[in-house]
């Protein structure tokens, strides 16, 4: 499946967020991932981020597609490379 991750969390807790999703998806811009996924690994993902979150204040939010071609996407301004070598 194709999906889009955006997450909200403390300060404290973005970097390992962002390492977490990294190692699942393509960082695209600040917080928002993107990627092909199978639902075992997204489970694995969200598991792993619920342990990470502080669940009062944090959260994520995950929209799901069967496959990319049916998302239209479009850019305004630079788009991050897919690698998410940017910081």
């Amino acid at each position: 499946m194709y999906v889009i991750l955006v997450y909200d969390v403390g300060e404290k807790r973005v970097g390992k967020m962002l390492k977490l999703c990294r190692r699942y998806l393509h960082w695209i811009q600040n917080s928002v991932f993107e990627g092909e996924i199978t639902p075992v690994k997204l489970r694995e993902l969200l598991a792993s981020a619920k342990k990470i979150m502080d669940m009062e204040c944090d959260s994520i939010i995950v929209f799901k597609s069967r496959e990319e071609k049916w998302l239209d996407k479009e850019v305004v301004g630079k788009e991050r490379n897919e690698l998410g070598n940017f910081l």
